[in-house]
């Protein structure tokens, strides 16, 4: 992995900036602190868990996480827990342009993602509020 410059993390903050990131994040916080505190969670475990989201989110610098994970979600939203998630979930046409090997690093990273975003719903069930997004 490669190590980002001073001046690469100023674009992605400026990004971030400019593309409403924190107004959208305080709004988001906002509703669901309220969310919680009808439901009787805790707002502090709502600020800490959004607070570790969103850091992980800017560590890893990958917009298209949030558009994974909203995947993820809409199938154990309407499904549960299925069988052939990892195949759902995959690119098929990157897929196709893959030789062996790439495939079997495509599908283990795919894996992973998928874990995580399980995680990341299972942790948001807990809260008590998540079927609102």
């Amino acid at each position: 992995m490669e190590q980002k410059t001073l001046k690469q993390y100023a674009k992605e903050a400026k990004k971030r900036l400019k593309n409403g990131f924190w107004q959208n994040y305080e709004r988001d916080l906002n509703e669901k602190i309220s969310m919680a505190k009808e439901a009787g969670v805790s707002p502090s475990k709502v600020k800490e868990y959004y607070a570790d989201v969103v850091s992980e989110n800017i560590r890893s610098n990958k917009e298209d996480d949030e558009e994974f994970y909203r995947r993820v979600k809409k199938i154990l939203d309407e499904e549960g827990e299925i069988y052939n998630a990892i195949g759902r979930l995959t690119d098929k046409a990157a897929y196709d342009a893959m030789n062996y090997e790439e495939r079997q690093r495509y599908n283990l990273s795919l894996s992973e993602k998928y874990l995580k975003a399980v995680e990341r719903y299972n942790r948001e069930k807990s809260l008590s509020f998540s079927d609102a997004n």
